[in-house]
This record gives structure tokens, sequence and C-alpha cells, in this order.
């Protein structure tokens, strides 16, 4: 039927409005498709038809998917009036609301008779006490795909408050008890290791301080589906075999347990005290668990280059009997690996054709005398004054320069100590690090900035010859190298590096020199990047600067946004990602087009991936997509 309108001439056809409604209806259904599709990556039409749980959550309200167990039997395991349960589960509400978890608090009763698999989270904060039904349903709930965050010796009593022993660590999580942590001292050094999603920014061998009024647990490792994430034995102070003190004294893990994913902590969460890095760092591991538990994407640069779990400085100290410098040089030559020498400005002038010498082997770096200090406790401050620093700083670089024809790059205060003022000497005189016996929170160096600029504190990881040979009168070569080695091996499992500091008036005398080739040849064979402290310093300078944030969008789909806040163009830059689910057929795109492409290298069935990126320019942030196929088998 045709409607006319003689005085105008327009004609009005019904069948073509509605072609052209169904037209415009299908290209706003395309349009909004492709709108998904840019957002939420690979996603199939089944995903927008509404399931009984999203009617639920539309009526309802979003379900909690994480549970924190609040358990009566564990309640009166304890002494009459104790809160110490209460306080603990309140720590626990806070940093779960930091993260935006919707959680609710569950108890005995609900674990033992409900259904609990609507929950990708069940909490254990320091449960002592777990009935039969209680680990059955706990372990069904794992072997399904369930995760689960615990602390403390959990189910180690009955629900009737008998003790059961070590039966649930053993059997769930894969380890041994060893020991408690005594209370004769009022906190515990808790050394984290890093290169693991979960310490992810997270310094490697940051020493966690804990406090001992809970009495913390030590377990060893006894499953290879277990990873041991840190370890309570204190190498600076404490006596035994490092390996087998590192091994048995375990304090966090993480692992798989049938389909289901667990962390365990050796102590309770509101139990971490000290200073605001300790609480900073802290929250950044708690975060990172619970990410890993609940399969959400993490981002991190590794400490080190692709292929290296740890580093290595080799470095040598021309000190007294400075001659004996040339006992290592055929040495350096033979093993090719670059090397720091440390010298005195003062020998460099009454030696100049030796510092010429070695020149051509190896950087050349500054050792300045700053001061001194009594003791490193000593609260009466013996260093020099800022002034006076920046001149002696100033005067060795340029004699140094002068003399080796080199720039030189950084220092190491004579006795091995430093302040602020020492700093910001180093920085007036364009210094690029610092290398100093100063013990701190970290086996990974730091990046201190002063205004605009920055520079790299190196701090000492490892026994030097000092140490080895003067103090403890090791005069075997093969004694020797196996304290050395000892070390090699706690910085190796750690991923920090190893600083290696050897004297020309002790290791390097003819007959001790030979221990240098074999230290050599131990860290090529555990696959150390050996670098020059230049080169360390290089390293991070590009590492430091970048930002990573990571984000799940949909199913199939994860954000990768990548800042360089520096005021240098980037090259070079891996990123690791652990997407925390089996995938394949990974596509890489951007949000914007015309940003600089970057590639991925990934294998099939795998959840790591490496994220290449290049030419990342100052002020520059570039946001990448990663779409995948999961892999359900």
């Amino acid at each position: 039927m045709e409607i006319s309108k003689n005085k105008y001439g327009i004609k009005i056809n019904f069948l073509f409005l509605f072609l052209s409604g169904i037209i415009i209806l299908l290209s706003s259904i395309l349009i909004y498709l492709f709108v998904l599709r840019g957002v939420f990556g690979k996603f199939s039409v089944y995903d927008l038809l509404p399931t009984e749980q999203t009617i639920k959550n539309f009526f309802y309200g979003k379900s909690n998917d994480t549970a924190i167990l609040y358990s009566d039997y564990t309640q009166n395991v304890l002494p009459k009036g104790s809160t110490w349960l209460v306080d603990n589960i309140s720590t626990w509400k806070k940093f779960l609301s930091n993260l935006n978890v919707n959680y609710e608090i569950i108890d005995d009763k609900k674990l033992e008779s409900d259904d609990i698999s609507n929950y990708k989270l069940i909490i254990l904060p320091g449960i002592k006490s777990l009935s039969e039904k209680e680990v059955i349903k706990l372990k069904k709930f794992l072997e399904n795909g369930g995760s689960i965050f615990a602390t403390g010796g959990i189910g180690s009593y009955s629900s009737d408050g008998k003790w059961k022993g070590w039966q649930f660590l053993n059997e769930v999580f894969g380890i041994n008890f060893t020991k408690e942590i005594g209370v004769n001292e009022i906190y515990k050094i808790h050394t984290l290791r890093g290169g693991f999603p979960i310490t992810a920014n997270v310094p490697t061998g940051f020493p966690l301080k804990v406090a001992t009024w809970d009495r913390p647990m030590a377990v060893e490792v006894l499953d290879p589906r277990t990873t041991q994430v840190s370890f309570w034995y204190n190498y600076k102070s404490e006596y035994g075999l490092v390996r087998e003190e590192i091994k048995k004294t375990a304090g966090i893990v993480y692992g798989n347990y049938g389909k289901g994913r667990f962390v365990w902590m050796g102590f309770e969460i509101n139990s971490v005290i000290g200073s605001q890095d300790d609480y900073v760092y802290f929250e950044r591991l708690f975060n990172n668990s619970v990410n890993w538990l609940t399969y959400l994407p993490i981002g991190y640069i590794k400490d080190w280059p692709t292929g290296y779990n740890s580093a290595a400085i080799v470095s040598f100290i021309v000190s007294d009997d400075a001659a004996n410098i040339e006992n290592v040089l055929p040495i350096i030559r033979k093993e090719n690996i670059p090397v720091t020498f440390f010298v005195q400005s003062v020998l460099a002038k009454t030696n100049p054709e030796l510092i010429k010498n070695i020149s051509d082997y190896g950087e050349i770096s500054a050792v300045v005398d700053i001061g001194y200090l009594t003791s490193v406790d000593d609260k009466v401050n013996k260093l020099d004054s800022q002034e006076l620093q920046t001149k002696k700083i100033s005067e060795a670089k340029f004699n140094l320069e002068k003399i080796a024809g080199r720039k030189i790059k950084g220092m190491i205060p004579l006795y091995g100590l430093f302040d602020q003022n020492t700093i910001s000497a180093a920085v007036k005189n364009d210094l690029k690090y610092l290398i100093t016996d100063s013990l701190t929170d970290r086996s990974v160096p730091k990046t201190i900035i002063r205004g605009k600029n920055r520079i790299l504190t190196i701090t000492k990881t490892a026994r030097d010859d000092y140490e080895v040979i003067r103090d403890l009168g090791l005069s075997q070569p093969e004694f020797q190298f196996y304290t050395y080695q000892e070390d090699i091996d706690r910085v190796l499992f750690e991923g920090g590096l190893y600083v290696l500091k050897l004297h020309t008036d002790y290791q390097l005398k003819k007959e001790n020199v030979p221990v240098v080739s074999d230290l050599i040849a131990e860290l090529k064979s555990k696959n150390f990047w050996i670098g020059s402290a230049s080169d360390i310093q290089s390293w991070y300078e590009k590492k430091d600067y970048v930002e990573i944030k990571t984000e799940k969008r949909g199913h199939n789909r994860v954000a990768i946004k990548v800042s360089n806040p520096s005021n240098e163009m980037i090259n070079n830059l891996v990123i690791h990602v652990d997407l925390n689910e089996k995938v394949k057929n990974l596509t890489l795109d951007s949000e914007i087009i015309g940003t600089r492409p970057a590639s991925i290298k990934h294998s099939d069935g795998s959840q790591l991936l490496n994220l290449y990126i290049d030419q990342l320019d100052a002020g520059e942030s570039r946001i990448y997509f990663i779409d995948y196929d999961k892999v359900t088998s």
C-alpha cells in the first residue's frame, strides 16, 4: 500500500521503511559486536546470553567468590578469651577490601555441610583445627580447581582439640614441618626469593621482618608440585650448612593440588612488622598471591636478561701488594669475562703503568677514603662532610681518568660504608653506581633518585676474601672455594646479584689465585650473567624506569599497559607475563592504530609468555592486547 501527499509529492513505501529498519538494526548489532570485539577480544555469541548465575547476580547482587573460614574448632583450642583468631580475620578483611575482593565469612558447619563449589578461593587464617569432613571437603575443593590461601599449622588438631600432627600440610601442600621459630628474638628475618609471579615487583632477597609472638613455622618442600618462595635462615648471623639450612627453613610455598592451587605462609599476615617498606612489599606479595590464586594475569620484568636467573660482578680491589693483580690477568684473558678493578688514586699515581695495563682487561673504578664509622651501629657519624666527600671523589675521579685514559663511572668507599652525603657527592660527580659493604634490604641493586639524577647502589651479598681467608683462616684452596660456593648457591636460589670482591693482599696471591678460575667456571656452569659494575648499572637504568599494568578483558584477552616515564628511549625490553591459564593460538594487537609493533614468544599450552618491545620513547605509554584460545583439555 502506498500513501501519498499530493501537495508535496512525497510517497512513503512501508516495505522500504521495514527493510531499512532491518538493515539499520543489523548494522547496529554488527557495530556493537565490533565494539565488544575491540574491548574484550575473542568471544562467543553464547557469552552474551544471560546465564542462571548472571540472572541471579542481576536480581540479588553479585555473589561472593571468596570465603574466609571462622573456625569454632580452632577458637576452642585457643586460651579462653583469646581474640587471636578474630584479630587475624580482621587483618584478612582489610587486605581483601583493599583488593576489592568480595568475600564472606563461613563457619565450620557451612564448610562441612554446604556446597562450596561456587567459591573460587577459600582462606584458612591460622586454622589449627579441622574436622575430617572439612579436610575431605577442602581436598575435593582443590581437586576440582578451587584455590586455598592458608597460614600456620593448618589442621594440626582435630575438631575436638586432639593433636593430629602435620598430615594436612604433608598431603595437601607437599611440605614437611621442620621447626617453630623461637620467641627469643622480637622478630625474625624472612628472605624472599625473586623471579616468581607471586613475588613480582618485590625486591629479590628482601628481608621481610616477621614478629615471633605467634611462633612462625619453618618447613621443607617434599613434592615437586610445590615451590619454595622464601627461607628463615639468616646466613649473616646463623651457623650451619647454608644449602641445607635454606632448604629446611621455607616460610612461604605455593603450588598445585589436583586441578587447584594453594599458597601457604608459615606466619600470620598481621605479624609482619618493621618499616614502611616491609608493609608495602608484603602487600604486593599478598596481592600477587590472590591474583595468582584467582587466575588473574601478572606482568613483570625479571631482574636479569632473559635466560639468566642470577647475575654476578667479579671485582678486584688493588690494595696492598698491588703487583699481585697481575696474577689474575691471565685468568681474565682466558675466561673472557667483563670485570671491574677498584683502585685508589694515590696508588694509581705510584703505579701508573700497572693501572694502564689493567685498564685493558676491565673497567676501572675508584676507591675513595670518605671517612669511617667505628661500627655499623655507631650513631656518631665519623664520615666526612658532603663538601669534603665531593672534593675527594672529584680528585680521585680526575686522577684515575687521567692515568687510565678511561671514564670513571663508579666508586667504592675505602672502609665500605656510606651515608646520604656520599650519595649526593657521587651524584654531583656524575657517578652512576656505588658499591658498598653495607648490608641492606635486598640481594639486587637499588636505584636512588636525587632530583633528576639517579645512582645505583650495589651492596654486599656475599663473603669476600677478607672474611674467607683473613677472618675464617681458610688457607686450603678447596675450603676457600667451598665457602664461596655456598654463597653462589644461596644467591642463585634467591635470584639475586653475587658480588665477588677479591683483594691483591689475600685471594690474588700466587698460592690463592687459582681459586678465582674455579669460581668463574662455577658461575658459568650455573648460568650466571657475569657483567661489569657498569653493565649491571646500565641494565637497571633501563629496567627500573618501566611501569607495567596488566588487566583481564573478557574471557580471552589480556591488556598490558607499558609506560616509560624516563627522559630516554628504552630498547630491547622483555616483559614476562603469567596469563595464569594454559592457552594457545596467541595473537598480539595494539589499542591505538600506528603503535610501534611488538612481538611475543609463547609455546602453545603454556601460560607464560615473553613480550618484546623496542624503541619505547621517553614519556610514552603503549597498550597491547593479547588474545588467545584457552586449552580445555
